[in-house]
């Protein structure tokens, strides 16, 4: 299977880490900087590392930025180079875009001039930080959008010995079991008659507001406390 191929714009933190977690991950990263300090630094990480202005469409065309799987334009603080490196990463044919936006008003541009993903770093960790600190039962937080979210959470009191199917999660908190975790193993098809142990870990999905039902429960207002 052939490695799969990023180019990645600025190398603040954000762009930084993705481009590491890329090559720790056996990906092609690219690296566009017009800093020449910040390209030698990265030179030994990343597979290529080149300084130039990442405005410049001669400059992004002679590089073959058009054979790139995708584009991480991770330049928030210049929004006008962030808008013109979208547009021309579109333009040159990457399939895939995913800027970092500023602001509001600097996300409806990115989206407006292609971006097929816009994110918020900063604020989008400090979510899924807050959320996992709800209850010492919330392993791990993904949000899917501002509506719905993938959570892993710790087994409570009351599911102990209990099958799915007992439980009812889809009923009862509008949840969808997706995998049960055994330790080091993971069940991606639990069946209805899976008995939960006191350490086992599910991952559900479900909307973020049936999520506060189980918020309900791990502080202890459960149907037996009524």
């Amino acid at each position: 299977m052939n490695k799969k191929e990023f180019v990645i714009f600025g190398m603040g933190k954000f762009g930084r880490s993705i481009a590491e977690t890329l090559v720790e991950n056996n990906c092609d990263v690219l690296v566009i900087d017009k800093n020449e300090e910040v390209i030698q630094e990265i030179s030994d990480i990343v597979t290529h590392a080149v300084q130039a202005d990442v405005t410049d469409v001669d400059a992004l065309n002679s590089l073959g930025i058009r054979n790139f799987d995708a584009a991480i334009i991770a330049i928030s603080q210049d929004m006008q180079s962030s808008i013109m490196a979208t547009i021309l990463c579109k333009e040159l044919g990457v399939p895939y875009v995913l800027a970092k936006a500023q602001n509001q008003i600097h996300k409806k541009v990115l989206e407006k001039v292609g971006a097929d993903r816009v994110v918020f770093p900063e604020r989008e960790m400090g979510i899924r930080i807050a959320n996992s600190l709800l209850s010492d039962n919330f392993l791990d937080f993904i949000e899917l959008s501002p509506e719905f979210s993938i959570v892993e959470i710790g087994v409570l009191k009351d599911w102990v010995g209990k099958s799915l199917k007992e439980l009812n999660m889809r009923s009862t908190y509008g949840l969808n079991v997706m995998a049960v975790k055994k330790g080091d193993n993971i069940n991606i098809t639990p069946g209805a008659e899976q008995i939960l142990d006191e350490t086992d870990v599910l991952v559900v999905v479900g909307a973020n507001k049936d999520l506060q039902k189980i918020n309900v429960s791990m502080h202890g207002l459960t149907s037996n406390d009524k």
